[in-house]
């Protein structure tokens, strides 16, 4: 199952040199990641009732091509190595400018948290199926130009 989410660089995302600010690459990887959640019926009213959320260990940026204000990307959620019981994962973003040029890759490594016990738990299956049937990803590595 492939899952992506368009957004629209606001001016609040950009910085002094009017290109995107570092921060702002992150929050769009948090909005496709959360998006997916509630688009499967987890959303935060869901999550709560149930006492879980996501939680992140890592996360990091590779900067490849810049953004600027309006354009507008795609955010493609792709899996990476996930635990057999699917307490942990990691989730991998690829971040695409208007011309479907690779402009930001983020990786996360996360889990799920018990919000009552404040302890790792493992989420129900049918989410763990839902994430393992994403395309698989992996983490960017950087070729130098010719």
């Amino acid at each position: 199952m492939e899952f992506d989410k368009q957004i629209e660089v606001r001016w609040a995302d950009c910085d002094a040199n009017r290109h995107v600010r570092h921060s702002a690459y992150y929050d769009f990887g948090a909005h496709c990641r959360i998006k997916f959640f509630t688009e499967l019926g987890y959303d935060a009213a869901k999550l709560s009732q149930m006492n879980i959320g996501p939680i992140l260990f890592k996360e990091e940026c590779n900067f490849i091509k810049e953004l600027k204000a309006e354009d507008t990307i795609t955010v493609k959620l792709l899996r990476g190595n996930i635990s057999a019981d699917g307490g942990r994962w990691e989730l991998h973003h690829e971040i695409l400018n208007g011309k479907g040029e690779k402009s930001a890759h983020i990786s996360t490594k996360g889990a799920w948290r018990d919000l009552a016990k404040r302890k790792l738990t493992i989420p129900p299956q049918d989410l763990v199926a839902h994430i393992q049937s994403l395309p698989e990803g992996d983490f960017y590595v950087y070729k130098k130009s010719k």
